[in-house]
């Protein structure tokens, strides 16, 4: 399934249909197996002891992988995730910015199945790896 968006198209598009983000994520990367996405981190992604918070972590996730489906799916702003499951590592230093890797394992017509792992800007060592499904909605049948 060839790509629906460049990242610039994409950042636009994102920014018209989920404006609340926009000023959080940057898009580094999109191709037909997954996207690499940037958590640019601020005060309000930190808590008690300089960390990065889980929250902020499974935002990082979930937006890096509605990025990777979108990039192929095209204008369904509909598509929601319906499992995440985080395993959190290392204690991320709220001094880096956060980077998700997300490669989708399996495009299906209803269901898409990606893996997830974020890293310190940085750093090699992940902090978090995530298993992540979300719901494609069925198309609209012509009459």
């Amino acid at each position: 399934m060839p790509l629906r968006f460049t990242i610039q198209e994409l950042s636009k598009y994102v920014e018209e249909i989920f404006p609340q983000v926009k000023d959080d994520f940057e898009i580094l990367e999109i191709s037909e197996f997954g996207s690499r996405v940037r958590l640019i981190v601020n005060f309000k992604h930190l808590r008690p002891g300089n960390t990065i918070s889980g929250p902020a972590i499974f935002s990082l996730v979930d937006c890096t992988a509605y990025m990777a489906i979108l990039a192929k799916l095209g204008k369904e702003a509909l598509a929601v995730t319906t499992n995440c499951s985080i395993d959190f590592m290392r204690k991320p230093s709220g001094e880096a910015d956060l980077i998700a890797n997300c490669e989708i394992l399996k495009f299906g017509k209803s269901l898409v199945v990606a893996d997830a792992k974020v890293y310190s800007e940085g750093s090699e060592k992940p902090v978090a790896r995530a298993s992540v499904t979300y719901s494609i909605p069925p198309k609209k049948i012509k009459t």
